[in-house]
């Protein structure tokens, strides 16, 4: 954790698991089956489990292919939401936090390359590791606890289906065996 790191967090310390988990059953109660914000909570599961699997590794090679799952988990569903859902969120009058969404993303994929160049067994790497995952944590509440809810009620009823397969179809895109 960088020296501007520790500053921030000791000034915004981060939200408790309990609070980051209320907000979970909250969105998720207020998400229609086959709703966007359905998938994205999923996918949102699916990350965290994900990083889970980082860490359960017991060798350095199953470390890294558990890493690399997780860098492409990330970077569909990043992908997805800065293609589909960060486009409305902006243009449903929130341009700071679309705009502060981009940057964690970005910054989460920079910490990612950063990564593969560390021993993946050392104490280095689960340092990076856990930063991310705080990182990714904190972003997923921002998006659960506030920006999401509001953005499913400011668009539009007619325009959520859309959103919905558009969202799974730019993951798949993502998730899909180059061939």
């Amino acid at each position: 954790m960088s020296f501007l790191d520790r500053i921030v967090a000791a000034i915004t310390p981060p939200e408790s698991e309990e609070t980051r988990m209320e907000a979970r059953r909250e969105a998720r109660s207020r998400a229609l089956v086959g709703s966007w914000l359905a998938e994205v909570i999923d996918q949102h599961e699916a990350i965290e489990a994900a990083f889970a699997d980082v860490h359960q590794a017991s060798d350095a090679e199953s470390r890294r292919r558990a890493t690399r799952r997780l860098a492409d988990l990330l970077t569909a569903h990043a992908n997805a939401e800065e293609t589909i859902l960060y486009p409305e969120v902006a243009d449903s009058g929130h341009k700071a936090h679309a705009s502060l969404a981009y940057e964690e993303q970005a910054m989460t994929k920079v910490q990612l390359a950063l990564l593969e160049k560390i021993e993946p067994m050392s104490q280095d790497y689960i340092d990076k590791l856990e930063h991310i995952r705080g990182a990714v944590t904190h972003h997923m509440y921002q998006e659960e606890s506030s920006w999401f809810l509001e953005l499913q009620e400011e668009v539009p009823s007619s325009h959520q289906a859309a959103l919905a397969e558009r969202f799974r179809h730019e993951v798949s895109r993502y998730l899909q065996p180059l061939g």
